[in-house]
């Protein structure tokens, strides 16, 4: 095993650590904006894919980008679709109203 490899290999396991103490200190009433703004970053991801696969000049790299296209687009629909969900849960539940009592004359 290189030292660059294990460089790498101690950034990657180091980076776990602190992603999963990061979100863990994360309180509930936070975790629908950060939802969003994950969101938001993997739009950011998917024009990336998209500029990357526009690029593509063998059959391999356009396979691989058509794939990392899809992927993202994936991620980006599904993060929407767990923030909405996770929305409708603040709203509550909508009680009809009661109708009007009926007044003897």
């Amino acid at each position: 095993m290189t030292n660059e490899l294990l460089n790498e290999l101690t950034v990657f396991v180091l980076s776990i650590f602190v992603g999963i103490e990061v979100i863990s200190k994360v309180p509930t009433i936070l975790h629908t904006p950060l939802m969003s703004g994950t969101n938001a970053i993997h739009g950011i991801i998917l024009v990336g894919a998209i500029v990357i696969a526009a690029g593509a000049n063998s059959p391999v790299t356009i396979i691989l980008g058509l794939v990392a296209v899809i992927l993202a687009t994936t991620n980006v629909v599904g993060g929407f679709v767990v923030t909405d969900r996770m929305l409708e849960m603040f709203k509550g539940r909508q009680t009809s109203k009661p109708a009007a009592p009926v007044t003897p004359k």
